[in-house]
This record gives structure tokens, sequence and C-alpha cells, in this order.
């Protein structure tokens, strides 16, 4: 019997694992495979590329999503009919809390659905948000390794530019209006990815969790002239690995 290939992500349905762990850049995945065991890499299409590492005895599959929701949503689809129920995002994000630094790792524990992909899963009503035991876990995870970290809620988006040159939209003022009103209501970062994943991810029953690598924050720069930026992932890439470590301990206990 021939076997079936991904569409997208390319990859045969002998490939079988439970865990993956989702960065948006290619160029990232070895970065994040290096920390497991035994990586070899097993395709590369389109943005879809993926590794195979195991965590504890455990195959963990380290795919890129690209940028933003509908080819992350499509990574999710693909990757749950090779078995994978459990979903990591680790991604970049800019702050927009005040209390959240360029290099800090902050945590989602739900998403602002400021995108499209989500509604084509879900109601606009029905809320984007993570696995509670997945959120504990990659909170513990970075405790135990002395990181600074925050949980709470993230913004998924869809145009980079719309958050970056808010003024030159023609919708601008509906931009800027918004922005304020995520932060009055204590929204911590913002990215693009989020949203979709968590919604793909309670559409088909499966566990999601996401976290991110704070490159910068604007908020912090227009209040305190704060222009600190921080490029290396590395914080955000041991939060998901120690993070997942627990959460396969936990999974090996139930």
């Amino acid at each position: 019997m021939n076997e079936e290939i991904m569409y997208h992500i390319g990859l045969p349905t002998s490939v079988r694992a439970k865990y993956a762990i989702l960065p948006g850049d290619p160029g990232r995945v070895p970065k994040i495979a290096a920390f497991l065991d035994e990586p070899v890499e097993l395709g590369f299409n389109r943005e879809f590329r993926t590794f195979s590492g195991k965590l504890l005895g455990e195959t963990v599959l380290v795919t890129s999503t690209g940028i933003g929701g509908p080819s992350a949503a499509i990574a999710v689809e693909e990757l749950i009919r090779l078995g994978v129920d459990t979903f990591v995002r680790v991604g970049t994000c800019g702050g927009m809390n005040e209390k959240v630094c360029a290099g800090d790792v902050v945590i989602a524990t739900g998403a602002i659905r400021m995108e499209g992909t989500s509604r084509e899963y879900l109601p606009i009503e029905f809320p984007a948000v993570s696995d509670f035991g997945l959120v504990r876990d990659m909170a513990d995870g970075a405790a135990a390794l002395g990181l600074p970290y925050h949980t709470g809620v993230v913004q998924s988006k869809d145009s980079f530019y719309g958050q970056h040159s808010p003024q030159s939209m023609p919708n601008g003022a509906e931009l800027l209006r918004k922005w304020d009103a995520w932060i009055a209501g204590g929204c911590l970062a913002s990215e693009m990815e989020a949203a979709a994943i968590f919604s793909v991810a309670a559409a088909r029953n499966v566990r999601a969790a996401a976290l991110f690598h704070v490159v910068w924050n604007q908020t912090r720069r227009d209040k305190f002239g704060d222009n600190s930026e921080s490029h290396d992932t590395e914080r955000a890439i041991r939060t998901a690995v120690e993070g997942l470590k627990l959460t396969i301990i936990r999974d090996k206990k139930a």
C-alpha cells in the first residue's frame, strides 16, 4: 500500500509522533532540534521544515509553520494526521504590557482573535485558549530554569505592519483604538499564530500551548524610552523543551 504524503508539510504517514514543537522560522528548527536526542531532518517543503528527535524516549517533531495563521493551521492539521495531539508553539513577539521586557518569555493563556483563520473553525464568540496543563508545565519549566516569564493573554494579528505602522493604514484609527483597548485589558504581547493554533486545537480536540521570546516592547519604548532589543530565542526554546519534559512525565503517569 502506498503511503500518503501530507500535501504541505511533505511527511509520509509512516512518521508517527505524539508531540510537536512549532517555531515559525524554518531556520530555527535545527536550533530547537539540537536540544533533543537523536535529531534528524525529515523534510523541507515550502515553509514547513521538520526535524525529529527524542525527549525522555518519546518522539518529538519540530515543524516550522511560516508566518501567520493560515500556514500554522495547515501544519497543525497535517501533524494531527501523523498522530500528534500535543503542540507547543515557540515564537517571537513584541511586548505590549509595560512589565514585559525584551528577552523575557511570555506564555500565552489565551489569544485575542484579531486574525482570520480561527473564524473558519469556530464562531468569534468562542475563546482561543491554551491547554491549562501545558501552560502549567511551561511556567514550571521557566521557573525551574530561573528565567523571567509572564503568563497571560496575547494578541494574534494578521498584519505585522498594521501593528508597527498603523498610521499608514486607511483604517489606522481603528487599529490604534483596539491596540489601546488590548493594553487596557492587560494584553502582554503581540504575535501572529497563537489564536489560529488554539482554535484548530479546540476544533480537533488536541492540546496546544504557545510561548514567545520578547524581541522588544513598543509600550516601554514610548513610555520609558527603552529601546532594548533581544534576538536570541534560546530562553524560549529551553522553556519549551523543559516544559515538554514535564508534560511527558505527567502523560506517562496518567
